[in-house]
């Protein structure tokens, strides 16, 4: 790692505190690693943006690997990192730029949201499965292979527990809404509801999540609701981000960059960057981006099996 910057590309956020948790993830990897340089920038709302991250990062080295932290592959990571990148080469020609995968929808991350709903669970006073929903919360995206790594967990969490129902839901950009699944879930005979936000750090909207969560409690008072948190420091993504230096050397590609459909999208500037209820609308559907993903089904031999004659109240579905 002699001569190497670690550049954490965060996506930014309009509250403050999000980009200070980001730095603040910088700092404590750097005291896990004191031997390497690690620097952060954001693509949005920061003082330090993608462009002047890049320069900084280019400053007394030879090589830079590019890490977006960012959970889900759209617009940002297909399109405007890689296209960043290309730039930073050409103003620093002796300095090797490489970019990792994002952090993406994996085993690591689903061990995090596993952890997360398993600590949901012990906060509540009946913990049955049976009887508690679940619904993973993103952020959403105008991109459906973005939309399609959320639905990928809800799957894997419902294969690998026995709850009978795990929905997912989105904060903006597409549907469905948080509203909308927690009426589908109390609908179908759910008492408890366990809302998992995948969300790394904190930023204006899991201060709309907090908002909604007191409104729905008022709504359905019948229902116990438990509310995950955000989850970037937890110790798994730590090791994620050390498991993309590792493979740096063998994936210095995007999977998006230089294609086709990105450098077509540029050119024709497609891009959109205007504001859908607090969000942005990241680009298209890329039709031509597959990901395919093994999962063993555990048989966990509860009282609650998934293989019973569905009920009300136990009606076995996995919206994703």
């Amino acid at each position: 790692m002699k001569n190497t910057t670690i550049l954490l590309v965060g996506h930014g956020s309009r509250n403050r505190a999000g980009n200070d948790e980001i730095e603040r993830f910088a700092a404590e990897w750097r005291a896990r690693r004191p031997e390497w340089r690690i620097e952060a920038c954001f693509i949005e709302y920061a003082d330090v943006l993608l462009d002047a991250g890049l320069d900084r990062a280019a400053a007394g080295a030879a090589r830079v690997i590019v890490i977006p932290f960012i959970l889900n592959a759209a617009g940002h990571v297909k399109m405007e990192i890689p296209a960043a990148i290309e730039h930073a080469r050409e103003r620093h020609p002796n300095v090797a730029f490489e970019c990792t995968r994002h952090l993406g929808m994996g085993r690591e991350i689903f061990k995090v949201l596993m952890g997360q709903l398993d600590r949901l669970m012990h906060a509540l006073h009946m913990p049955d499965p049976c009887t508690t929903g679940v619904i993973l919360l993103g952020r959403g995206s105008s991109d459906a292979g973005a939309n399609g790594e959320l639905a990928k967990m809800a799957r894997w969490i419902f294969e690998d527990t026995d709850h009978e129902l795990v929905d997912l839901a989105f904060t903006g950009v597409t549907w469905p809404r948080l509203e909308t699944a927690v009426q589908r879930q109390v609908r179908l005979g759910m008492t408890q509801i366990a809302v998992v936000p995948v969300y790394l750090f904190t930023g204006v909207l899991i201060e709309r999540i907090d908002a909604q969560l007191a409104r729905l409690r008022a709504q359905y008072p019948q229902i116990a609701f438990a509310l995950g948190t955000h989850f970037g420091f937890d110790a798994g993504i730590f090791e994620l981000v050390e498991a993309r230096v590792a493979d740096a050397g063998e994936a210095s590609l995007l999977e998006c960059d230089g294609c086709k459909y990105r450098l077509a999208a540029e050119a024709e500037h497609l891009h959109d960057h205007s504001h859908t209820a607090g969000h942005h609308d990241h680009g298209g559907h890329d039709p031509h981006h597959h990901h395919e993903h093994g999962h063993a089904h555990h048989d966990h031999g509860h009282g609650c099996s998934h293989n019973h004659a569905p009920h009300a109240g136990c009606a076995h579905s996995a919206h994703a």
